[in-house]
């Protein structure tokens, strides 16, 4: 099992710049695909992109891609999002997910078994 803990959100203007992280516990977090999912109030949960455990490549929302990057540290158990010219739309609860590499990555909500509890990032205009 891994255990995720997010950190990072807070309110921003918009145009402005976040980097949310995700701490992992567990000595196995290199063998974990690691996903961003967000929900906005009142809406579903959806995929923002994911990070592949061990060849680090990366996959995108087409709503955030060129704006937001992802990247894993595995010697410190972190996956990072970066997020630049964020805009209002981009507010939401953002949660970091693991699922077991052997798998692969997904953009599936329900395909991840492991979840943190969230961080929320509000942007305003």
């Amino acid at each position: 099992q891994v255990q995720l803990v997010e950190s990072g959100g807070g309110l921003v203007q918009a145009g402005g710049s976040l980097r949310l992280s995700c701490a992992a516990s567990g000595r196995t977090f290199s063998s974990y695909a690691m996903g961003w999912f967000r929900q906005a109030p009142g809406k579903e949960r959806e995929f923002v992109g994911y990070i592949h455990q061990s060849s680090g490549v990366t996959r995108y929302a087409d709503s955030v891609k060129g704006r937001f990057t992802i990247s894993r540290d595995n010697a410190k158990n972190t996956v990072y999002l970066q997020m630049n010219s964020l805009t209002p739309e981009d507010t939401a609860a953002y949660y970091c997910a693991a699922r077991p590499g052997i798998v692969g990555p997904s953009v599936m909500v329900y395909d991840y078994p492991y979840w943190g509890k969230g961080t929320l990032v509000t942007v305003s205009s």
